[in-house]
């Protein structure tokens, strides 16, 4: 697998279109943190590390009624071209109504608190 990022967006897209209530897909420590900032942000009931050895993130997505609280996802840097913007061009996903994540110097974080901070950084996807 040349892009596990894609993968993660990839299984929750298709756990979403099938309405599944959990989704699992293999652990990395960049996984874990863009699926806290799912958590922080609404868009996941709740996450779980789990296993030992091959260690995996089991994901348990947010519905409201028939349909999923996450509209899209979107890959932005890929591992062939990478997307850095500076602390002054951090892109506002659908007009402010989705979640830019970014990985900074000082970890991963959304768009909104790197702004904050005054931090630039990869733009690794957008979330709405």
């Amino acid at each position: 697998m040349n892009d596990p990022i894609s993968d993660m967006l990839t299984r929750i897209r298709n756990a979403n279109r099938a309405l599944l209530p959990t989704t699992e897909l293999p652990h990395s420590r960049m996984k874990e943190s863009i699926a806290g900032i799912l958590k922080r942000e609404g868009y996941i009931s709740d996450f779980t590390v789990a296993g030992n050895i091959p260690k995996t993130i089991e994901l348990k997505l947010k519905y409201q009624g028939k349909k999923s609280v996450i509209e899209g996802l979107r890959r932005i840097s890929t591992p062939g071209l990478r997307h850095y913007v500076g602390s002054t061009d951090i892109p506002r996903v659908r007009g402010g109504l989705g979640v830019a994540v970014l990985s900074t110097s000082e970890g991963v974080m959304t768009g909104n608190q790197a702004r904050k901070k005054n931090l630039g950084g990869e733009v690794i996807c957008y979330i709405w």
